[in-house]
Parts: structure tokens; sequence; C-alpha cells
């Protein structure tokens, strides 16, 4: 038996580093992916920790030349594709007052078109395989969350796309899943790049964010949050069941707060949750 090849974008670090050595070790032929090789030491030393091997290109999926490239080579090096998993994505944390349109567009650029155009690239190979696209989305997918506006939107946008997408794929073979963490241990809050912009804190969004920042911290320790390795294990899960679901979330803390949205119609739970995220404690 051939082994399947997995296409999986953003594998620099976390979520993605760590699915595309558990893909491996559980017998796929993983082209793991990321936009800048100079990052790829660290993937590849984990590869070599696990004993397996990965075929490591370059994939910026925000640059067509780029995704073309990528598929020409999977094409010829290994002659099909079995299954894609959408992973390459940029945290991002602002409000709209304080940001320009060009920093919105750029989130949708990398989150939601990024997920477009690489999809739209895998199906003609997916339709022959008969395989699958699995896609790395949040509960901030199905959550709008305070100072998220953005990254909401973007990951709002790939769950529309891919629920719609699902029954239509479907018809010819292909299956569809969305994976939806919560909070998981990787760089997300050290790259939002907040820091570095300290002139926010001097707005009148200053108090809202900064209790923000304290609450997402606290939820993005490694103390409270998931692992990468653990999403993965789900990601592998799903790659491999003959009945893939449509969403899964990948911890039951990400199920109860997806619950929050599904089962409330008004929006008004949502609020209830989130309103806390925003206010600062209580002076004791």
């Amino acid at each position: 038996m051939t082994a399947p090849v997995l296409l999986i974008t953003g594998t620099s670090t976390g979520i993605g580093l760590a699915t595309a050595v558990a893909a491996a070790r559980a017998g796929f032929r993983v082209v793991a992916t990321m936009r800048d090789l100079g990052k790829a030491d660290p993937l590849r030393a984990a590869a070599g920790d696990a004993g397996v091997d990965l075929d490591i290109q370059p994939l910026d999926v925000t640059d067509p030349a780029s995704i073309a490239a990528c598929f020409d080579h999977i094409r010829s090096a290994h002659g099909r594709l079995d299954a894609l998993l959408n992973n390459a994505g940029a945290g991002h944390v602002g409000t709209i007052e304080l940001e320009t349109l060009d920093a919105v567009r750029a989130v949708m650029e990398v989150n939601f078109f990024g997920v477009v155009a690489v999809t739209k690239a895998a199906l003609p190979l997916l339709r022959e395989s008969r395989g699958r696209v699995v896609t790395v989305s949040s509960v901030g997918g199905v959550v709008g969350q305070p100072f998220n506006e953005a990254y909401c939107a973007a990951k709002f946008a790939v769950e529309g796309f891919l629920e719609s997408l699902t029954p239509v794929a479907a018809t010819l073979g292909v299956r569809v899943t969305v994976v939806e963490p919560g909070a998981v241990t990787t760089e997300f809050v050290a790259n939002v790049g907040l820091e570095e912009e300290p002139a926010a804190f001097e707005t009148p969004y200053g108090p809202a964010l900064r209790a923000y920042l304290e609450r997402t911290r606290s939820a993005f320790d490694p103390s409270a949050a998931q692992s990468p390795d653990g999403v993965a294990e789900v990601i592998v899960g799903v790659l491999t069941d003959d009945e893939p679901p449509a969403r899964i979330q990948t911890s039951e803390a990400a199920v109860r707060f997806a619950g929050v949205k599904l089962s409330d119609l008004d929006g008004s739970h949502v609020q209830h949750v989130t309103a806390h995220w925003v206010r600062e404690p209580a002076a004791s």
C-alpha cells in the first residue's frame, strides 16, 4: 500500500509542527510547509527525535505563485494528494477604531483567503483520491471575542465557507472537517504584538484591553491550556476516521465554550460570558 499523502500548512511551530510529526508516525507521507524555511530547524529536530521523514517545502498561503509551486511539487514528487490540513494562520488582537483597514485585510488574507486558495488548489487532487480537507479553525470561529474582531471575523468566514462546501464536496467523495481548538500552549499571546504598541493602553480602550490581556495570558498558561500534541492527536484521529465529523472541538473546554454559542439563539449568553473578559477586577 502506498502511504497516503498529506499536505499541512504552517508547520514551523505549534499545532502544525506537532501534527506533521504525529501524522508521519501514523503512516502519512507528510508534505510539511511553512512560509520561511529558515524556521524549519525545530520541525526537523522534532521529526528526527520521532524517527520520521518529512517532505519540508516552502508555502506562503497568501502568494498564488507559491501555492502553484507547492502543488507542482506534490504532483511531481508524489503523484497524488489524499488529505489537506489547513493550519497556517496568525493571531491578531485589536479593535477597529485603533486599527487600519489594511491591518484588518491582512488578517483576512492569511486566516481566510489563504484557506480558500489552498483548498481550491487541492480539490482537483482530492477528488481523484476521494480524500479530505481538514481545517484548523478556532472556538473564535464560533464565539466572537473581545479585541478579536478581525481574527474572529476571519474564522467565522472560514467556518461559513467550509460548512457550505461540505455537502458539495461530499457528492464527489471529499470529506470536509473543521477543527476547533480552544486555548493552546503556542506563541499566540506573544505573537499578537500589543506589547510593542503601548499607545493602545493610553486610549479609552486601555482598561478593557488590560483586563482582556490579563484574562488571556491566564487562559493560555500551560497549566490551563491544551498542548499542541493534544490537538494533533485529535486531528490525526479525524484524518484516519472512516466517518469524520463535519466539526470537532479538541478539548472538553472547547466543547463547553462552543456550546455557549450553539445553544444561544439571541446572543445574550455569549455577551454575558465575554463581558467579564474586559472588566478590570474590582479593587479589594
